[in-house]
């Protein structure tokens, strides 16, 4: 390409030109697909958990009543509890450690989930809400095991959920 065509795209040409072409390369469809997923995700868990430490941080600090603020059921206000607001290191060092901890979690889901179905379709040569099943299961299983101190109980409900959830959006898929 010259230098005039990358002068003149767009963030929006940038972000399409993420479906036409791989990040990776591999030598594998499986291990670029995992890849990717991972990547992608891992940056939208990064945004997710520092823009909810900014949105307590902007409730914390304003003159806004917190009880006006919806509390969602079983959700903690405080994702963050060693981020107080403070300009110091202990600070940066609890958002960095919690973020990446974040992004890990959104990029193993995605990672997990990509492959699994990618694998039992090349397998069975078949994409249907059977491999949605088991690749659910597997993922929400996986996800559990990311948590603090993870019971039997939240690893069998976490992959349950995982299944039904991605069983939903495979029928579902066509609907919308």
């Amino acid at each position: 390409m010259s230098e005039v065509n990358l002068e003149g795209r767009s963030l929006l040409d940038e972000l399409r030109s993420f479906d036409k072409g791989s990040l990776f390369d591999f030598g594998h469809p499986l291990l670029n697909r995992i890849a990717e997923s991972f990547v992608k995700a891992a940056g939208i868990g990064a945004l997710q958990a520092v823009s909810r430490e900014v949105y307590f941080s902007a409730v914390d600090g304003s003159s806004i009543d917190s009880g006006t603020v919806p509390e969602l059921p079983g959700a903690r206000k405080r994702r963050f509890p060693d981020l107080r607001g403070e300009h110091n290191g202990k600070s940066l060092e609890a958002l960095v450690r919690y973020t990446g901890r974040e992004s890990f979690q959104w990029g193993l889901t995605a990672g997990i989930y990509s492959g699994i179905t990618y694998g039992l379709r090349e397998a069975r040569g078949t994409h249907d809400w059977k491999n949605s099943v088991v690749a659910g299961a597997v993922t929400g299983a996986a996800l559990a095991l990311t948590l603090q101190d993870t019971t039997h109980e939240q690893l069998v409900q976490c992959a349950i959920t995982g299944a039904a959830l991605s069983t939903a959006a495979n029928l579902l898929r066509g609907i919308f």
